[in-house]
């Protein structure tokens, strides 16, 4: 009898004996998708939130097994999750660069400290398609300390796509609109990146399932973000639907590839890297 009821406990939960991996998740509003149905699994997963840039220094440091990592914070010893991703194929709205003189005129650009990727693409845009080497300083997303101290000033986020850059004399260059200026094609700002083998197939397809689950539920997700305030849930519906994707498909693996190696020319990193699967 004993016997019998140990190997139906084991047919119940195969992964009984493991606990849930830690998982840093990105608390922007184009991320939750991603990681919407994620909190509804605790015995797959153990989730805590911040913005990108602490996200994926938890990953780096060992304090999470699984990140949503911005895309130039990958590298060789980790995993990447298949088919998912946070990427843009135009006018993203939430990752841009305010000035009050046109961008190629700029002299210096203070970059947001909460994205390490978005401060890279900055750098890769102004190299190569504004021809301009600007200095850059990195500073907290303050933008009337920014532009006091810069020429230009690179937010992310809600700060990003809710100033009223016309009302205070701005102008704003959207940077995902000028990489596919340059590239023709999408970018790629952050994707599902692990621990070799930190997940099972049980945790890959709850990643998955919790992306599908995501993109069908974006207008409840832009209402649970701004809980008080109709007037930003209804920005935040429309910019989930019309600015933001999560496939990671061929041509968004080819513009990883891009930005990796104008990444590597440029210094940003070492060198390009391969990206790496989890086998699904």
């Amino acid at each position: 009898m004993l016997n019998w009821q140990r190997s139906q406990a084991a047919a119940r939960s195969p992964h009984a004996d493991r606990k849930p991996i830690r998982v840093g998740c990105v608390e922007y509003l184009n991320a939750r998708p991603l990681w919407h149905g994620l909190g509804k699994r605790p015995d797959l997963f153990s989730l805590k939130y911040a913005v990108p840039s602490r996200v994926s220094s938890w990953l780096h440091n060992g304090e999470v097994d699984l990140a949503l990592v911005s895309s130039i914070e990958y590298t060789p010893q980790y995993r990447v999750v298949p088919g998912a991703a946070v990427t843009s194929n135009g006018p993203v709205g939430s990752v841009a660069a305010f000035s009050r003189i046109p961008l190629t005129r700029a002299r210096s650009v203070a970059l947001d400290d909460s994205s390490r990727t978005s401060a890279a693409l900055m750098r890769i845009l102004c190299a190569e398609w504004f021809d301009i080497e600007p200095e850059f300083v990195t500073m907290s997303p303050d933008l009337p300390a920014m532009l006091q101290r810069c020429d230009a000033a690179l937010l992310i986020g809600d700060r990003a796509l809710f100033v009223d850059h016309v009302g205070m004399g701005l102008r704003k260059h959207d940077l995902c609109e000028e990489w596919r200026g340059m590239t023709r094609l999408p970018f790629v700002f952050a994707f599902w990146t692990g621990l070799p083998d930190a997940l099972t197939s049980a945790h890959l397809q709850a990643v998955r399932d919790s992306r599908r689950n995501g993109v069908t539920a974006l207008d409840d997700i832009a209402c649970a973000h701004y809980p008080n305030n109709e007037t930003l849930a209804a920005t935040g519906r429309a910019y989930l639907h019309k600015n933001i994707q999560y496939r990671f498909d061929v041509d968004c693996f080819a513009s990883l590839r891009r930005f990796y190696n104008s990444a590597s020319r440029l210094g940003i990193i070492q060198q390009a890297q391969p990206v790496l699967f989890y086998d699904s």
